[in-house]
């Protein structure tokens, strides 16, 4: 019996992509449904899953810690998706404006970005030691008191926002590709008009990256839910220190997981971090069509 020549080039395009298949099978839906599984199971790597149903979620909304790392995951989330999409998009109209060396400038800022977030972790516990870091030295040659960054609970989040801020380069490369695609001819039609500098800012360019805006804000927003590696590192090896105020959601979810074996406990956590993301996702897509512009408005 013949193939047909459709069945044929359907087989060969199958057999192209099937190690991708494969692998999505294998490390993407199979650990996905697994974890679903697992959810609603009392389960550690050592034990059979055994099933509870919808315990582990009850208990997730009476554990203090769950309840505290939720929190402050959230405080540090409204802190820096706004001010990472502020910080980048400032300097990336800074550094699109003819000024000298600028391309090191532009270097310089996005350095950072590509330096492990470990090193840097380690960096920064240096520059803000409250008692003979970097920072404090320059607040002491200006006249201003010691800040106690990494050993108050109400200045540990400052001190990782000015951190997280340090690796604003790739965003910042994102607004620069957009600014440089915006016509010129919108802003001479702008100036003939006689606008000023902040008009042409508010009416032209901020419009125009808003596509760059609506993907930064999502990625952003997914990004600080899953904030690790510095915190991690800040808060003494996941301790969370101080007074559990670095202690994060992803934090506390590879606790349960890998410290205290509560794979099931840990897989609700995962299920409830997805929920929350997905439906704050979907909020801002329904929105978007209100703020987003591909044209001069």
């Amino acid at each position: 019996m013949k193939i047909s020549i459709s069945k044929r080039r359907l087989f060969t395009g199958i057999s192209f992509i099937s190690p991708w298949i494969i692998g999505f099978i294998c490390f993407i839906l199979y650990p996905l449904g697994a974890s679903l599984y697992y959810s609603f199971t009392d389960f550690s790597l050592f034990s059979k899953p055994e099933w509870i149903g919808f315990t582990n979620y009850f208990r997730l909304f009476s554990d203090p810690k769950f309840l505290v790392s939720l929190k402050n995951t959230i405080i540090f989330s409204a802190m820096i998706v706004p001010a990472s999409i502020l910080t980048a998009m400032f300097l990336a109209i800074l550094l699109n404006a003819k000024i000298k060396a600028r391309g090191l400038i532009r270097g310089i800022i996005f350095l950072p970005s590509i330096v492990p977030q470990i090193a840097i972790a380690v960096i920064w516990i240096w520059i803000l030691n409250p008692k003979w870091g970097l920072l404090n030295s320059v607040f002491n040659l200006i006249g201003l008191p010691d800040a106690p960054w990494l050993s108050s609970p109400d200045w540990v989040k400052w001190a990782l926002l000015i951190t997280t801020l340090w690796m604003i380069g790739t965003d910042m490369v994102l607004y620069l590709a957009a600014l440089q695609n915006i016509p010129n001819s919108y802003y001479e039609a702008a100036e003939l008009d006689g606008a000023n500098f902040f008009q042409k800012t508010l009416r032209i360019t901020i419009p125009l990256v808003t596509p760059v805006t609506f993907f930064h804000l999502i990625n952003a927003l997914i990004w600080s839910f899953q904030y690790f590696n510095i915190p991690y590192l800040m808060g003494e090896q996941g301790a969370g220190k101080p007074a559990d105020s670095m202690l994060f959601y992803s934090i506390y979810l590879y606790q349960n997981g890998f410290r205290y074996l509560k794979m099931g406990y840990a897989s609700a956590m995962a299920w409830i971090l997805f929920i929350i993301l997905m439906i704050a996702t979907l909020i801002i897509l329904k929105t978007s069509k209100g703020w987003v512009h591909y044209g001069v408005k």
